[in-house]
């Protein structure tokens, strides 16, 4: 839609790219000011973020990398193009999350309490760069004739042109707006360490399996014809997050 947000000569600032900034920005800010109500060192969470960024960034790539390597074998380069979109969520999640619980591990932070501090800012960070995704063009949905689809024109978009799309980075967009509001809500009824990141999980599994069946990349690969990867791991994350939220809630972990 508007993959090019500034270009000045040689400078070139990708809609993309600033919004995934602003994205963590934000998360970073929500963490940490609730981090700080309930004693936990900023600080800590603060390099916890800057790790798990990366992790999430590398793996992300990797993924999306994976989905389409007759292209980046042929144009090794584009390997490194993030800016222009182009990041796998899931592959994010599983990397980074192994990375933040080595860092809790090795801080002495308490695990669940500090996942509960970080999901609500997960999920509005993805609402937001999923409007990224949105202006790049990229994760765009089946062609539709209902009132709201869009068309993207931009030469340098990464969707299919000149036909009218589901804006399924809107509908995902829109729905982690959703969960972020819920997992506020939830925060002021939780009763025990864990609840609010393994809600997270569960409503994020529900949200991307729905989500997909109105995407229109295939080259986001498929398990079985008409299951994507991705449903398939949504499959895996939500029999997780219930069999961890029974175990917790058992416990009070």
């Amino acid at each position: 839609m508007f993959p090019v947000l500034i270009r000045i000569g040689p400078i070139t600032i990708h809609t993309y790219g600033f919004l995934i900034a602003m994205a963590f920005l934000l998360g970073l800010w929500i963490a940490l000011r609730q981090a700080g109500r309930e004693g936990l060192s900023k600080e800590k969470i603060a390099d916890m973020g800057f790790y798990a960024l990366f992790a999430g960034i590398v793996g992300s790539r990797i993924f999306f990398i994976a989905t389409d390597w007759e292209h980046f074998s042929a144009h090794p380069a584009d390997m490194f193009k993030i800016w222009e979109g182009g990041l796998v969520f899931y592959g994010g999640v599983i990397f980074a999350i192994p990375v933040a619980v080595w860092y809790a591990r090795k801080q002495g932070l308490p695990l669940w309490q500090t996942a509960d501090i970080w999901a609500p800012s997960v999920a509005v960070g993805h609402a937001i760069g999923r409007l990224g995704c949105f202006c790049a063009g990229c994760c765009y949905g089946l062609p539709t004739d209902l009132p709201w689809g869009v068309t993207f024109n931009h030469a340098e978009t990464l969707a299919v042109r000149a036909v009218p799309l589901h804006p399924t980075q809107l509908y995902e967009s829109a729905a982690e707006l959703m969960n972020f509001v819920i997992l506020l809500f939830l925060r002021r009824k939780k009763s025990f360490q864990g609840q609010i990141f393994w809600v997270y999980v569960l409503n994020y599994a529900i949200i991307r399996a729905i989500v997909e069946l109105f995407r229109g990349d295939i080259e986001r690969g498929f398990i079985l014809p008409g299951i994507s990867v991705s449903q398939g791991i949504s499959v895996v994350m939500l029999v997780t997050a219930c069999a961890f939220l029974l175990k917790l809630r058992k416990h009070r972990i």
